[in-house]
This record gives structure tokens, sequence and C-alpha cells, in this order.
């Protein structure tokens, strides 16, 4: 179905950290404002919102009418405000909303927001973040499935469990293992994936983390869920991300040499494929469609940002773009073709890796990183002459896949 022009006309972002001072409302406030400054805004022009977090009601307790108490606290009131929840791609979701808002001429400027604070003084809190983001009354019989995906491919000698972690990165090693049984993709390329963000991420002053890694420093690090250690996992992170939506019609008002083309945003969910069915994985059929409505397909892609809640994720998604053959993913990120300056950049901005991961706000980070370099305005991370940038942004799990997923294209007008 064709829908009307959209535009992102402006991106707001906070630094992603650990702020156990800072509320909900003050990083909100801080990524809204700066939206719509970046836009050339009043807030009193904005016609719809749509508030995304996945943790604030399990972090807490706000489980309800969150998007009204936030921008209530900045004066932003009386316009339909809806709360958006898809997991860890809840921010992009609400993205898609906002362009079907202002595409269908329900109004002509809306606002995107996302935000969660996943530190807690109760880390129980945040680990149960995560646990109900599958199917909590059948969580034994999916981890038995996935467990027997590659059972025969097992950790090196004298590997011992490290103990308590987020039951995805269990998921992911899994997976990881599958992939490794079926590729022969191997521990050092996910790695390799890992230092490529840590030193991506040196180059964004936002990021969480601010330090390089070599290969080998990811691999002698900690242990999480074999083969993934430490740096191949995200973190948890405390930020918000917002952007400013409109149509033709809005961007009469706005600010019109900061807009950038919203040329395709696309939404799938999870169906019942076999894990080895990696044609059919629902990250690569919304890529297909997301580049049959943009016009254009992957080698038209300058750069793109991928949900790398581990380093094997990035791998995967790489592969699923359609930036290399499936099994390629592992190699093509050794070779440093993924990396600033090479055939296709990935998480130029850190990624979830290293930027961090406040869940609720993630897919409007890569957002708020594609528009910056679409514009040319990223520095010293900038890609060259970049035109185009897709992103991919995956949420909770099902099956043997992502519950849900995003895919976003963007162009430089």
């Amino acid at each position: 179905m064709a829908i009307s022009r959209t535009y992102i006309v402006g991106v707001g972002i906070t630094r992603f950290s650990k702020q156990l001072d800072t509320s909900v409302k003050e990083l909100v406030r801080e990524a809204v404002n700066g939206a719509l400054k970046d836009a050339g805004c009043d807030a009193n022009m904005l016609q719809g919102a749509y508030f995304a977090t996945a943790g604030q009601g399990a972090i807490e307790g706000q489980f309800m009418v969150a998007g009204q108490i936030a921008l209530g606290a900045m004066g932003i009131t009386g316009i339909p405000v809806v709360n958006v929840e898809n997991a860890c791609a809840s921010s992009s979701t609400a993205l898609n909303a906002a362009q079907m808002f202002v595409a269908s001429g329900a109004g002509d400027i809306c606002l995107a927001v996302g935000v969660d604070k996943l530190f807690s003084s109760d880390k129980e809190k945040s680990f149960a973040v995560f646990d109900g983001a599958w199917d909590v009354h059948q969580a034994s019989e999916q981890m038995q499935v996935l467990m027997h995906l590659a059972a025969d491919v097992t950790p090196p000698p004298g590997f011992v469990d490290p103990g308590k972690r987020s039951v995805f990165m269990d998921i992911y090693a899994s997976l990881a293992r599958l992939h490794m049984k079926t590729f022969g993709t191997t521990q050092r390329q996910l790695a390799a994936v890992a230092a490529k963000n840590h030193v991506h991420s040196t180059r964004n002053p936002l990021a969480q983390f601010q330090y390089p890694l070599t290969i080998d420093e990811v691999l002698a690090a900690r242990p999480v869920s074999w083969p993934l250690t430490l740096p191949m996992c995200a973190p948890i992170s405390d930020g918000a991300a917002a952007a400013i939506i409109c149509n033709e019609a809005g961007l009469k008002k706005l600010q019109q040499n900061r807009a950038v083309a919203l040329c395709a945003s696309v939404l799938r969910s999870a169906t019942d494929r076999k894990a080895n069915q990696y044609d059919q994985h629902l990250c690569h059929l919304a890529a297909l469609q997301a580049y049959e409505i943009a016009g254009v397909g992957p080698a038209d892609m300058s750069l793109a940002e991928v949900h790398d809640a581990t380093a094997f994720a990035e791998i995967q998604q790489t592969e699923a773009l359609g930036f290399c053959d499936f099994g390629e993913g592992g190699p093509m990120a050794e070779s440093g073709a993924t990396s600033l300056g090479g055939k296709i950049p990935i998480n130029v901005s850190g990624g979830l890796l290293s930027r961090g991961h406040p869940i609720g706000a993630t897919g409007l980070a890569q957002v708020f990183e594609m528009v910056t370099q679409l514009r040319g305005e990223a520095g010293s991370r900038q890609v060259d002459h970049a035109r185009f940038a897709i992103a991919e942004n995956g949420g909770g799990f099902r099956g043997v896949e992502e519950a849900s997923t995003s895919i976003i294209i963007l162009g430089k007008l």
C-alpha cells in the first residue's frame, strides 16, 4: 500500500549510561527537547505522540499511562498519547506508528520517543525485565528446544559456567552454536564484531563504553554463555531517544534543510519456521519488504545499524539484510568490511554492544545515528557520502527467532 511521503525532521538523544539519580521524566525531557530544537518545532505544534518503554513497569511500577505522565511533566498535554511496548523494538514500533499517523493525515507533526532506566539498586528487577520477553508459560519447553539445536557443539575443556545472566544470552549462544555447526562460524569472528563496535564507540561521545578492545581481549574476557564472552553481550543502560516525524504539510512548517526521508518502516512478527530456514528469518523477510517499498536494495545502503544484543546477532543480521550470503557474516566481519571505512559500515555508533541498550530507546537511538550520518554531522565516525541507511531492531523471542522486528530505511534528501 502506497503512503504519503514522510520525513524525520528532528532527533534527540541522551547519553546511554548508568544514571541512578536521573529520572525517566528527566531523560524524556532531554531527548524530546533535543528533537524539538533540532526540528525547529515548538511543543505546541505536536499533534500526537507515541511513547515507548519496555522496562519501566517492572523497574518502577509505572505499568500504565507512562507516556502521559512523562510527557505531561514537560508540558506536553492534550494531544493523543499512545503507549507502545514491543520489547527491544518498542521505540522503532513507536516510529512506525508515528509515520502512519502523519501519512494518514490524522496530523502533520508527530513525536516518537523511547526511554528505559534498567539500572536498579535491586538487580533482580533488571533481570525480570528480560524474563518477560518470551512466552513465560512455556519457558522451560522453549529453552529445551533451543539448547538442543546444536547440542554436539560444546564448550572447550575446562569451561566453567559463570552463573546467573539474562536468559537471552543463553538463547543467542544457542543460535550462535547452530550457526557454527551449520556454516563453520568461529568464536574469533564473533570477537571481531565486538572489538569493531568497541572501537567505533570511542568516536561516539554519547556511547556507554569509551574504550577500544582487541579481538584477543574480547576472547580472553569473562565467559557469559559459550561461545559468548562479556564484551560480546550488550549491557543494560539508562537513556532516551526521540524523533519528530512529519508529512509534506508538516515539513512546510519546520526546518526543511534538517529533514531526512523516511523511505520505509516495516514491522513483522515471528513465524513457526525451522531454525535452519535462514532465508525465512523474519528480519530477512521484513528487509526484503522494506527494500521493495523504498525502491532500493542492499547495495544502495551506505551504512547499517543492527540489533547486536550479542555479537552473533550482528553476524546474523548482516546476512538477513542481504549484505552477504547466509553463512558468510562471520568471514565478512573478520575481513573488516563492516568497519568504518569498509564496504558496508555496521554499527558505527558502537551498536548495542558498546553504545548501550536501554531497551525502550534502542530503535530510536539507531534512527538518531542514521539521521546524523545522512546529514553529514557524525564527526570522526562519519561514513563518506552517506545516502541511504538501514536499521534492524528486534524485540523479544518466539520459537527460534525474535518475536518482533522493525526495518527502517532512511534516505538523504
